[in-house]
């Protein structure tokens, strides 16, 4: 029996549960919320849809009681302010540093075991943070960024093609920033084929350039920060972590000599199994995409200045 808790019942964390139960990736779901009622009335939601989809997993949600999480193989953070429009990643840190690390030595006071995904933002600090606080071996703490941002990569590469989206595929790595994502146009492929060699290199350019800002295209338009594909994106990682998948994502891992970074929670490819992030995978970079990388790593450290009264 595999248990996921999620932390956080607003908009990223009832589409993370319902993706994870509706797509039957976990046995039982513990959504678990600070505020009375909504995790209970989100569950409740969610586990009326049994029946109609003949769904057999199991949606608990309780209030603030980290006892029901018990157990878990895996807990996603999603808590957190969410990012308002014009507000950027790094104005949430204050605010959320506190909350991150309250949650997490609450879910591992009950769960020591567990691999730890982390979705609140700014994302790769609050995964850095959650390394120094909690003493988890690198492989368990894994941040979800890459993930989705690789996701809306591919998305928008896929409105050029006129392509399945299933059938493209494209890496984000870097900082889970407007301004420090790397989309790699030069592996992105259709079907193998390179899209370099599909669409005009300024259309390539285009499709970069939405993805860098595909977050805040969003909360633009919504008003608040996206959750379907949030939502999906951290699901993908807890199914890749209790199928033992081998899937490589690009994620926000700890990086300790890999591309040339040491003490930095950044995105890049890894390797996610049942032991968390099994391998880091380093590409061969070109000197452009080294700089790139190089820069997004500076920023990602400049971020993490912030953290010192947190830590």
């Amino acid at each position: 029996m595999s248990k996921v808790t999620v932390v956080g019942a607003g908009n990223v964390g009832a589409t993370t549960a319902n993706v994870l139960v509706t797509s039957q990736i976990a046995d039982e779901v513990v959504l678990i919320d600070i505020k009375e009622g909504v995790s209970e009335g989100k569950a409740m939601d969610i586990m009326q849809t049994a029946n109609i989809l003949h769904l057999q997993s199991r949606l608990k949600g309780v209030t603030n009681d980290y006892a029901a999480t018990e157990n878990s193989d895996v807990v996603v953070i999603t808590s957190g302010v969410p990012r308002k429009p014009g507000m950027t990643r790094e104005e949430l840190i204050g605010v959320n540093a506190k909350i991150v690390k309250s949650v997490t030595d609450s879910v591992l006071a009950h769960s020591p075991n567990a691999i730890i995904i982390c979705v609140a933002n700014p994302m790769d600090t609050m995964t850095y943070l959650i390394h120094k606080i909690s003493g988890l071996p690198k492989n368990r703490i894994i941040g979800m960024g890459g993930a989705l941002d690789s996701a809306r990569f591919k998305y928008f590469l896929s409105c050029a093609l006129d392509a399945n989206a299933t059938e493209v595929e494209g890496i984000v790595i870097g900082g889970h920033g407007d301004t420090t994502m790397i989309p790699l146009k030069r592996f992105a492929a259709y079907r193998g084929i390179p899209v370099s060699s599909l669409i005009p290199a300024e259309q390539l350019d285009k499709v970069a350039a939405d993805t860098m800002v595909g977050g805040a295209t969003l909360t633009k338009l919504l008003g608040t920060s996206a959750w379907y594909a949030p939502g999906a994106a951290a699901a993908q990682m807890v199914g890749a972590v209790l199928g033992d998948q081998k899937r490589m994502i690009s994620c926000s891992c700890l990086l300790e000599g890999e591309y040339g970074e040491k003490d930095l929670c950044i995105g890049v490819p890894a390797i996610i199994g049942r032991n968390g992030i099994e391998k880091i995978v380093e590409f061969d970079l070109n000197e452009e995409e080294k700089a790139l990388f190089a820069a997004s790593a500076a920023a990602v450290h400049k971020t993490n200045e912030a953290l010192k009264g947190a830590l």
